[in-house]
């Protein structure tokens, strides 16, 4: 597996799929949601409705993944996973983290996608701590990537690119 560090606008990203930090209703949000719904058209929206909900409200629960076109996105999907928010750590949080990992590895493997672009999951709105939300996420991609598969983690800013610069680092050796 390639894995790498990347600084740039994720929805931008010249990869099979890119990775949707999202909510659970699938609908748009702020941050990297609002930035893919925005990039990917009306057409993403709408494809996310036609989604069927497991629960009132919720598309994808936590820690599971759901793909769709990229529309109007260079990439071909999206994959939408939903990552933990984070209460401290002593809530499920790193395994719900990684179950989202694995998720989005899984279906990129169902559908033959060889490149795909992660956002810092969780990182956002959702308060996980990068230092820890990278340690998890580059231990459970070495776990479930297959060798073919490009993975590169996208990185709005050099602050939070050093970061995971750091832990791919420490993961190496």
């Amino acid at each position: 597996m390639a894995l790498s560090v990347v600084i740039s606008d994720l929805t931008r990203l010249s990869v099979d799929a890119i990775v949707n930090a999202a909510n659970p209703a699938l609908l748009g949000g702020g941050g990297v949601d609002g930035a893919i719904h925005r990039a990917a058209g009306p057409g993403l929206l709408e494809a996310c409705k036609a989604l069927p909900q497991v629960a009132p409200g919720v598309r994808c629960p936590i820690g599971e993944a759901r793909i769709t076109p990229g529309f109007l996105l260079p990439a071909r999907y999206v994959i939408h996973t939903v990552g933990p928010i984070w209460h401290g750590g002593h809530s499920g949080e790193p395994e719900l983290l990684a179950r989202c990992y694995r998720s989005c590895i899984a279906l990129a493997s169902e559908h033959a996608i060889g490149s795909i672009g992660f956002p810092a999951i969780s990182c956002g709105v959702y308060g996980y701590p990068p230092e820890q939300a990278a340690r998890v996420a580059l231990a459970t991609l070495r776990e479930v990537a297959h060798d073919a598969m490009d993975v590169q983690l996208c990185c709005f800013d050099a602050r939070m690119a050093s970061i995971w610069q750091e832990a791919l680092q420490c993961a190496v050796g």
